[in-house]
């Protein structure tokens, strides 16, 4: 059996931890095996759209506040307009966080809808309505309903080149902790789940395949077949009367091929990159991260999440943007400015967003306690308006989507919903949103609760 040791993230309020090991079978190396995740490439209802476009989720795990970000309130009162400054960018008219220096270079790559909105201030209804477009998950109720709209497209899509698998999580896939939270297949099973890479790809030496295999077994030995076989044979003596030497099937055996085979092997080599280019996505696990992404994208994934996780600043606010802004900041230039030199600007869909915002009117750092009884001011749940990047695989960049209030509460123009952010993606993709799945009791479910593509930005 492999073991995976997920990093820890802290905790966000609901006090849930987020350190825990993943076990999963020996087909397999995350939350999926490799050998389910190629049985289910190979599902003949799988669909195959014409487009051959991916998509790469920056996950801001925790709620980032869309007044500290790209949404600023320069004119509002102070205990709303927060404390940073907007600043100008490269499209007239548009601007965003003064900590967001880089991105400010680039804004014509990528667009800004700040009129999304899905007015739910719970954790975990937020982050299903946001990665399923459907309600029905709460803090007292956290289980998944419906399928993520990553494994929905893992579904539809497959992989887009043979030898790597079509959703792929770094370095993990956790929605509020949750393992692989609303990430997950859901109904249509856990074959369309995520490929947890594991570990951090800013590590010295990393390896996506940092497990410990049952037996002694190591990846060098599993390249050598006559090794894996005679492993395989004194082990089968005394499990062949149960059976598994029989399950598997040729489906297992190409998910070892996957993990040794050059394809996958060289996708996940980050160290091969040029350190230029690892320097331009910053030396930290975000920007490491970002970049694995887009080696994978390139390499044939469909779908590949980025867990950012950390966002909930119910107080000391300002040390929490100061640390998490600029790193965002140098991941999010990277990748555009990657994608952009490598021709991949065309074919890749880069999406940023978490589960909701943070209240426009700050606090004051007591959290329902005495005044600075937690530190100093910061901002709590809010779902009413909140921001979502997009750019990328077709879609138009140096655009602004809707507007909020002068108070940054509320959308006043063009409101924007989960399920049009869900139809936009899955145009890019190529997929046909009206298409339905059968749920755990048969009922056909449509892929998408609602919602129309964002006709401003294709």
């Amino acid at each position: 059996m492999f073991r995976v040791e997920s990093t820890s993230t802290g905790r966000y309020c609901d006090g849930i931890s987020r350190r825990h090991f993943l076990q999963v079978g020996v087909a397999g190396m995350a939350s999926t095996g490799l050998g389910s995740v190629l049985r289910a490439a190979s599902d003949p209802e799988t669909g195959r759209p014409a487009k051959d476009t991916s998509v790469i989720l920056l996950w801001l795990d925790g709620g980032p506040g869309h007044m500290d970000l790209y949404d600023l309130k320069p004119d509002a009162p102070s205990e709303y307009r927060g404390i940073w400054r907007p600043a100008k960018t490269n499209v007239p008219g548009i601007e965003i966080s003064e900590l967001f220096p880089l991105q400010a270079k680039i804004a014509d790559k990528f667009s800004i809808v700040r009129s999304l909105h899905h007015d739910d201030g719970d954790h975990f209804a937020a982050a299903h309505k946001l990665l399923t477009s459907r309600g029905g998950a709460n803090g007292a109720d956290t289980s998944q309903k419906n399928p993520g709209i990553s494994a929905v497209a893992a579904k539809m899509c497959g992989p887009r080149k043979p030898g790597i698998p079509a959703h792929i999580a770094i370095p993990h896939s956790s929605t509020v902790g949750l393992r692989p939270g609303y990430f997950g297949g859901s109904y249509l099973g856990r074959t369309f789940g995520p490929f947890e890479v594991g570990g951090s790809p800013n590590a010295d030496n990393y390896r996506v395949e940092d497990v410990s295999l049952a037996g002694g077994l190591s990846l060098a030995r599993l390249e050598d077949r006559r090794s894996l076989a005679h492993h395989l044979d004194g082990f089968q003596r005394s499990v062949d009367a149960s059976g598994i030497m029989e399950s598997m099937d040729r489906f297992d055996q190409r998910a070892y091929d996957l993990v040794t085979g050059p394809e996958a092997r060289k996708a996940f080599d980050i160290g091969s990159e040029a350190p230029a280019i690892r320097d331009l996505y910053g030396r930290h696990d975000w920007g490491q991260s970002a970049l694995l992404a887009r080696r994978l994208v390139q390499a044939g994934a469909t779908f590949v999440t980025v867990h950012m996780g950390g966002w909930d600043h119910h107080w000391n606010l300002k040390t929490g943007m100061e640390d998490y802004l600029p790193r965002l900041d140098r991941a999010v230039h990277g990748l555009f400015t990657d994608l952009s030199r490598l021709g991949l600007d065309e074919k890749v869909m880069v999406v940023i967003c978490g589960e909701f915002s943070r209240t426009p009117k700050m606090n004051d750092g007591g959290n329902g306690g005495p005044p600075g009884s937690q530190g100093t001011p910061g901002r709590d749940h809010w779902g009413n308006a909140m921001f979502c990047v997009m750019g990328g695989g077709g879609i138009k960049g140096g655009q602004i989507v809707g507007a909020t209030d002068r108070l940054g509460e509320r959308p006043i123009e063009r409101p924007v919903t989960p399920g049009d952010i869900h139809h936009t993606i899955y145009h890019a993709l190529g997929v046909d949103p009206k298409q339905s799945f059968l749920n755990h009791t048969g009922r056909p479910v449509a892929m998408v609760e609602d919602g129309a593509v964002i006709s401003e930005l294709v």
